[in-house]
């Protein structure tokens, strides 16, 4: 039987390229738009269901194929600004990936909540859809589990968006390890918490993680400055 999951952790994605300097994040151009209805942010792709209302306090969004990374950009976070001083906040709001946006037009679709905040006071009806984009941080690209105490690790695979699944399930209590991007290279962190030996499937549980690590990008202008 396969061990279907779906974790908590709050990933921050970015992408790695080739160029004269390495920042831990870099500023790109974007469009966005936003959700016209609050029942489609529980049926994302990522496999949150109604977790996803409750993750950055409902700053959410649908990403294109590119940021989506066929799931590995799931929960990764980003930081959206419009453009229009006198509409759009030079501070912009923070957003979690939960879905995969099919339209090509945007490369965002955030939650109307999420979008409003991009907004100076009194004009998040009037933003534009065009906006700069901070890269996150970093993202899990390998998953492993263990009996408690064993070192004995089965690989996982990922299912869907967050979803992983292994068919070598070990009995009793399970513990996790996953690696992460950091700098250009992966780092190998494992999971606080352990899933008890009665653990379901089907259910989520947090792993008690929140990575920190950071992988570089390397782009000409990087992002870590306040935006004017």
């Amino acid at each position: 039987m396969a061990l279907f999951l779906s974790f908590l952790f709050l990933l921050l994605s970015s992408s790695s390229s080739a160029s004269d300097s390495a920042c831990d994040s870099c500023l790109h151009q974007s469009k966005a738009a936003h959700f016209s209805k609050v029942s489609a942010l529980s049926a994302g792709a990522c496999g949150y269901g109604s977790l996803a209302l409750g993750l950055s306090g409902g700053h959410l969004a649908a990403g294109v194929p590119s940021l989506y990374k066929e799931g590995a950009g799931c929960g990764a976070c980003f930081k959206i600004r419009c453009k229009n001083p006198t509409l759009c906040s030079s501070a912009g709001t923070r957003v979690t990936l939960t879905d995969l946006n099919h339209n090509n037009k945007t490369d965002f679709v955030l939650s109307s909540r999420a979008f409003m905040a991009m907004a100076n006071k009194g004009m998040g009806q009037k933003i534009l859809k065009l906006g700069i984009v901070h890269g996150g941080q970093t993202e899990v690209v390998a998953m492993d589990v263990a009996q408690v105490g064993s070192s004995n690790w089965n690989f996982m695979s990922r299912k869907h968006g967050a979803v992983w699944e292994t068919s070598g399930v070990p009995n009793g209590a399970l513990q996790f390890r996953f690696v992460v991007t950091a700098g250009f290279d992966g780092k190998w962190i494992w999971a606080n918490a352990v899933l008890p030996a009665d653990w379901k499937t089907g259910v989520v549980y947090d792993s008690g993680v929140q990575i920190t690590d950071i992988a570089k990008e390397g782009c000409s202008t990087c992002g870590e400055s306040r935006w004017r």
